[in-house]
């Protein structure tokens, strides 16, 4: 069960990128700052009534308030802005594929700050997954293809959500991972509900609020910002951190296998060989990982 829900949590945050796009590509007027309100209102309405109800909403301790609001500020809001401004210039495959990097980057992160050793093979790992994305980012002549502003932006998402890893060490021992996830949609609801009013609030007239908008926004307010990390968190538990992490690998697979299905993206040969560069990178410095390092959850 655990190995299972491992990968429909992939499976949906690999949908997201394709979902994400799709919104882009179908509403001219959205933005991202709607995107990301209307999916925390959702995460939000969803989890925090279904925690009260199964009495697993635990309070935030006396002095952890700070870290919540610093964890909401990295996670949803900075990061997902990030992430979501990049989707709107590259394929959603591609950015799948930067954001699949972000395991790697964290140990090289928890050896600079914790003084966590890290091996040659996650070294090794890391800069193979950077070859790959460079590949991803070139057409079949060899001339640079995506757009500069969204891999700047993907990048400071991936940058963001490392730091955001560190953060979250300072209350991962002291609640449950869903209840911390239910925290940071609520906070971060309360951050985007203002940026959005401000900024956007003459681009909601100019919305259809068609049935495909809302399954959308549902979604991934539903199944990627809920029941995923739902799975994920259970998965983490039982796997272990370094076992766990491996299955990060499949989030660009099935964003490649969804946007082809759906005729969204087309790949060229160059692409697929990138793809595959960063797959193998990926695996290499995770199974390095897992093999010297035991369960931290």
């Amino acid at each position: 069960m655990p190995q299972l829900l491992m990968i429909v949590s992939s499976a949906f945050w690999g949908a997201s990128f394709i979902f994400t796009k799709g919104l882009f590509l179908e509403e001219g007027a959205i933005t991202p700052s709607i995107i990301l309100t209307g999916r925390m209102l959702i995460a939000t309405v969803f989890t925090i009534p279904m925690l009260a109800i199964a009495r697993r909403l635990e309070p935030i301790k006396k002095g952890h308030l700070r870290y919540f609001l610093l964890l909401a500020f990295t996670e949803p809001f900075l990061y997902s802005i990030c992430e979501t401004g990049g989707i709107r210039y590259v394929s959603g495959s591609l950015a799948s594929i930067i954001v699949a990097t972000i395991p790697l980057f964290v140990p090289l992160a928890m050896s600079v700050v914790y003084k966590e050793r890290i091996g040659k093979g996650t070294i090794f790992g890391i800069l193979l997954s950077l070859v790959g994305v460079a590949l991803m980012s070139l057409d079949e002549n060899f001339s640079f293809s995506a757009s500069p502003l969204g891999l700047i932006l993907l990048a400071c998402a991936v940058f963001i959500a490392v730091v955001y890893t560190l953060l979250l060490v300072k209350v991962l021992n002291h609640y449950h991972p869903i209840t911390i996830t239910a925290y940071q949609n609520l906070i971060g609801l309360f951050y985007f509900l203002p940026l959005m009013l401000v900024l956007d609030h003459e681009s909601l007239p100019l919305l259809s609020f068609s049935p495909s908008m809302w399954l959308k926004l549902g979604f991934l307010g539903l199944f990627c910002s809920t029941l995923a990390y739902m799975c994920f968190n259970y998965g983490m538990r039982n796997l272990g951190a370094s076992r766990g992490t491996v299955y990060n690998n499949l989030i660009p697979v099935f964003s490649l296998m969804l946007a082809l299905i759906i005729g969204q993206e087309s790949f060229n040969w160059m692409q697929a060989v990138g793809m595959l560069v960063v797959l193998v990178g990926l695996t290499i410095a995770q199974r390095r990982k897992t093999e010297s390092a035991g369960s931290v959850v």
